[in-house]
């Protein structure tokens, strides 16, 4: 459910080296000073808080943090690693001690908001303007990590994309071309199924939140990412008009799912998509590590516009930092995250973190990029809005109502209306607690 503790789904970049992507970044890494612009240096040393505990992702955090200390811009780095859920049990301590950690990895998103709603989050504003180092990001960027007031209170430095991922050899050879409209998506699906392939791959089993997907996808195509938000936060009823017309193109999905996708985790369905039995599956790009062989006849599109009045939007699982608000070394905390955000720092982070994820910097190096990130690019920095995933979002708790009610309703469509007044229900209860 697009979290920090799922690593393998992660590895996108480090299995890409038939993608080209690891090779172009190594030749690019360099240490050394940030190249930001800051408005001042700070003395005072930092505490930073970080929850990428998995081993790789870790030593590339030391790296880099070892790297700023042997002549730090700001105050020196103190670095304390705490195992991902035990940091997300305790995110909310860490922010409202007396003395908090000045700097918190974590990942845009409601979570984010939230806290800065709460006058928790400190205002980096100043490092999206003028010269600094956030200012060439992508508006989308802007607003996914802007609170309800319009200040950015998060740096992201990492993220990936969702899309409908499939093989050109196999379209080529069904005689289907890329749809660029509802209704050739629906069209194609017809032409696929009736050729015996099962136009959806799809994994449920042990991975329910990949049902989610979908979900998200088509709620930003009907009703925008505005909409999609608001619902998330308890704004709007899962029983509402406006969703259960996302349920209504969802059930035109339905019948061309793989039959077998209750028994499949997401890995495993996979595995039909590469033998030719299935011909698309809406995933993260994480979907690349299960694809060992012929690498570069792996593409994807996005899924089509369904309302034209709606601005574009698209899943990318954003990961980065934000600061408290009651750090006593706020230039420091600049100093610091000018350094991590750079593309020197983002790069150096992606290759020995051997993650999934793409730099959010556009001054990062991508000439020898695969096409294929290369296409995954290109998508987030158009799109007008980026969200992340339902649990992020959301919750985690949240999430697990998603799953229930998806899943139902993917066995039994005909009874949604019963579905989301159940699904309401259940969210009204995570929503209350």
């Amino acid at each position: 459910m697009a979290t920090k503790t799922e690593l393998t789904r992660r590895t996108f970049l480090s299995g890409a080296v038939a993608l080209g992507g690891v090779a172009a970044l190594a030749g690019c890494v360099t240490s050394g000073s940030s190249g930001g612009s800051t408005k001042g240096s700070g003395t005072g040393a930092i505490v930073f808080q970080n929850s990428e505990s998995d081993p790789d992702p870790k030593a590339a955090l030391t790296a880099l943090v070892k790297e700023y200390n042997a002549n730090p811009v700001g105050g020196k780095i103190t670095m304390n690693t705490v195992a991902t859920e035990q940091f997300r049990a305790q995110l909310s301590t860490y922010l409202t001690s007396s003395n908090p950690p000045d700097v918190l990895s974590w990942y845009a998103g409601s979570v984010a908001r939230d806290y800065a709603s709460k006058g928790l989050l400190l205002d980096l504003s100043e490092l999206w303007e003028g010269k600094g180092v956030a200012s060439k990001f992508s508006t989308a960027l802007k607003q996914l990590s802007s609170d309800d007031k319009g200040r950015q209170i998060f740096m992201p430095t990492d993220y990936y994309w969702w899309g409908v991922f499939y093989f050109k050899s196999n379209f080529k050879k069904w005689g289907v071309e890329v749809p660029t409209t509802w209704d050739e998506f629906i069209s194609l699906c017809d032409k696929l199924k009736g050729q015996g392939i099962n136009p959806l791959a799809q994994g449920l089993s042990t991975t329910p939140w990949m049902a989610s997907g979908w979900f998200d996808i088509l709620d930003l195509r009907v009703n925008g990412a505005q909409f999609h938000r608001e619902l998330l936060a308890g704004k709007h009823s899962f029983d509402s008009p406006e969703v259960k017309k996302v349920m209504k193109y969802y059930a035109q999905l339905v019948p061309y799912f793989d039959p077998n996708m209750g028994s499949y985790a997401w890995q495993d369905a996979v595995t039909p998509l590469v033998q030719g039995k299935d011909a698309m599956y809406l995933a993260g790009a994480f979907i690349s590590e299960n694809v060992t062989q012929n690498a570069d006849d792996l593409d994807f599109f996005s899924v089509p516009v369904i309302d034209k009045s709606i601005p574009s939007a698209e899943e990318a699982p954003t990961d980065g930092y934000f600061a408290s608000a009651h750090s006593k070394n706020k230039q420091s905390v600049m100093d610091f995250l000018t350094y991590m955000a750079s593309p020197k720092q983002q790069e150096e982070f992606i290759q020995k973190s051997k993650s999934s994820n793409l730099p959010t910097s556009p001054d990062v190096s991508t000439s020898n990029f695969s096409p294929l990130v290369q296409k995954g690019l290109k998508l987030l920095n158009e799109t007008k809005e980026i969200t992340q995933f339902f649990n992020r979002d959301s919750s985690d708790a949240l999430q697990t109502t998603a799953d229930t009610a998806l899943v139902k309703f993917l066995a039994t469509p005909k009874d949604v209306d019963q579905i989301l007044a159940d699904w309401q229900t259940a969210a009204k209860k995570v929503w209350n607690s």
